[in-house]
């Protein structure tokens, strides 16, 4: 809970923080009427706009769950990335749409000194801003204020490309500069936005999340238990920012219900340990069948029927399967 109600301050800082950056943006293109400047000045309007959808999303997902939703409000999150990132890539075609209609007229572009001292406090503070939402985003497993700060970021790359051309126009006075560097620029907008929605929509539609479960089974490896024999059918899924893991633990048959409930504590710890304590664990256990003694290293089992084999070393293609693992044949 403390995480979402950080998650949310944080966001609330950054969407004031849009409002200031573009009343400095727009106040460089009344000054300039540069057409790249007005294109950073119309990205901060999706700028605002998604982070006051950002914030909403933000306190939908800080809400306890309910009966209506059991797994909490976490998806949130994702529609706000997704909406973010539709914006973005609207906010690039609008770019495109404003430099095309004017591609054959001569315009006029003027107190560039001005405009290059504002453009560069507004990129200064935008990737100071963006840093730290990424940094609190992926600590607190947020999505929403991962996809604001990496948005403040793109705003700070395109925002350093206007600055450049501001400084080649005023000494070189070739104006043209302006509208290369508005549609170079409305391509890297759109491909940004399109990456933000990309993930957005792997999140709604639960789609595996590799570099979470790359974590979890190196974890896994390193502090495995003589009692694990095996895991598989490995599952994380997010809801902002809690992760819902469930799995198939194999322990020896013989263990008592107490136990095996033991066990899954000492997983438990373990994963929370690496993870935080946004963390919601299912385990389903399965007692070892006599294949499963090839790859026990428990040293001392009583009712073991064949000898150790080899240890296996869990990884991205056995741990998911559904499938209690084994060494195959030879021959």
């Amino acid at each position: 809970m403390y995480e979402s109600k950080q998650n949310f301050l944080v966001q609330k800082w950054v969407t004031a923080l849009s409002v200031v950056l573009f009343i400095l943006k727009i106040t460089a293109y009344y000054l300039t009427t540069s057409l790249a400047i007005l294109s950073d000045a119309l990205e901060s309007i999706v700028n605002i706009v998604a982070g006051f959808i950002g914030l909403y999303s933000l306190y939908v997902a800080a809400k306890p769950r309910d009966d209506d939703h059991p797994y909490g409000h976490g998806k949130a999150e994702f529609i706000s990335a997704a909406a973010e990132g539709s914006l973005i890539i609207a906010a690039g075609i609008l770019i495109i749409y404003e430099t095309i209609s004017t591609i054959l007229s001569k315009h006029a572009v003027q107190q560039l000194d001005h405009g290059m001292w504002l453009i560069g406090v507004t990129a200064v503070l935008n990737y100071l801003a963006g840093a730290y939402c990424i940094r609190i985003g992926r600590k607190n497993n947020s999505l929403a204020l991962e996809s604001s700060g990496k948005h403040l970021q793109i705003d700070t790359y395109s925002t350093l490309g206007i600055l450049i051309a501001i400084v080649l126009m005023y000494l070189t006075k070739l104006y043209w500069i302006d509208k290369v560097i508005a549609l170079a620029l409305s391509g890297w907008i759109m491909y940004n936005g399109y990456s933000i929605l990309r993930k957005s929509l792997a999140g709604i539609m639960d789609e595996a999340d590799e570099e979470i479960l790359k974590k979890f089974i190196q974890v896994l490896n390193v502090s495995k238990k003589p009692n694990w024999i095996d895991l598989h059918n490995l599952r994380v899924i997010k809801y902002g920012d809690l992760l819902h893991i469930d799995c198939h633990l194999t322990l020896p048959w013989f263990l008592n219900i107490h136990e095996a409930h033991h066990e899954i504590d000492e997983l438990s710890n373990l994963i929370k340990t690496n993870f935080g304590d946004s963390i919601e664990l299912f385990v389903h256990t399965d007692g070892c069948l006599d294949f499963s003694c090839a790859i026990c290293t428990k040293d001392d089992c009583s009712v073991r029927v064949q000898p150790f084999k080899e240890q296996l070393n869990w990884n991205l293609n056995n741990i998911v399967s559904n499938q209690k693992h084994r060494i195959a044949k030879q021959g």
